[in-house]
């Protein structure tokens, strides 16, 4: 398993970087480092773990090869979360194993709480994973979840772009707010449409 090839996952602001080693058909493990560390992390364990596994370790957002996000965002835990399951989705993985060191421990005891169904196992290294107050978690677990799923819908749709002429903007911006007059609306929509070739 000394061997590994780059991994490049496209993301709106740029890409996630990732290394794998193992083969293609291996179960598929995903790895997560810890604050401020890499996918370098595993350069040393890699090697001696089970070798019919398809380990890819992957960089988070601001972290090693992968893209920072712009200037002024901030880096919120959930969003790393949000960056696992969209580099398990670019993997077209259903059902993976976690294995997590540190930071990367608690984000993967995040997901795995959020998304049960597609995590097989979990690893922990040096890391508590997450925890949640028992009343906590019923809310929590449905509000995140949806945030997510949202965020990754809504993106997919927006690689489709729609035109629509200004009569039928000015009509589905009316229909989404029924307290806009078709006044308020035209003038909202002169600053917050934009013209593209296709209209």
């Amino acid at each position: 398993l000394g061997m590994f090839s780059e991994l490049k996952f496209p993301v709106p602001w740029g890409h996630v970087a990732a290394k794998a080693w193992g083969p293609l058909e291996g179960h598929p493990v995903l790895c997560l480092h810890g604050w401020l560390d890499n996918a370098n992390t595993f350069n040393k364990l890699i090697p001696l773990l089970p070798s019919g596994c398809y380990y890819v370790a992957m960089d988070f957002s601001g972290h090693g090869l992968s893209s920072h996000r712009p200037a002024g965002c901030a880096y919120h835990f959930l969003d790393y979360v949000t960056d696992v399951r969209r580099v398990a989705a670019a993997l077209q993985w259903r059902r993976f194993t976690l294995m997590g060191h540190s930071m990367g421990g608690a984000v993967a005891g995040m997901f795995c709480f959020l998304y049960p169904e597609m995590v097989d196992k979990l690893i922990l290294l040096e890391s508590l994973g997450f925890l949640l107050a028992p009343e906590d978690t019923e809310a929590w677990l449905k509000s995140k979840r949806r945030v997510i799923d949202r965020l990754l819908s809504l993106e997919a749709k927006q690689q489709t772009l729609k035109a629509r002429s200004p009569e039928a903007a000015l009509q589905r911006l009316l229909e989404a707010n029924s307290h806009l007059t078709a006044e308020g609306g035209a003038i909202l929509l002169q600053r917050g449409a934009t013209e593209t070739p296709i209209g």
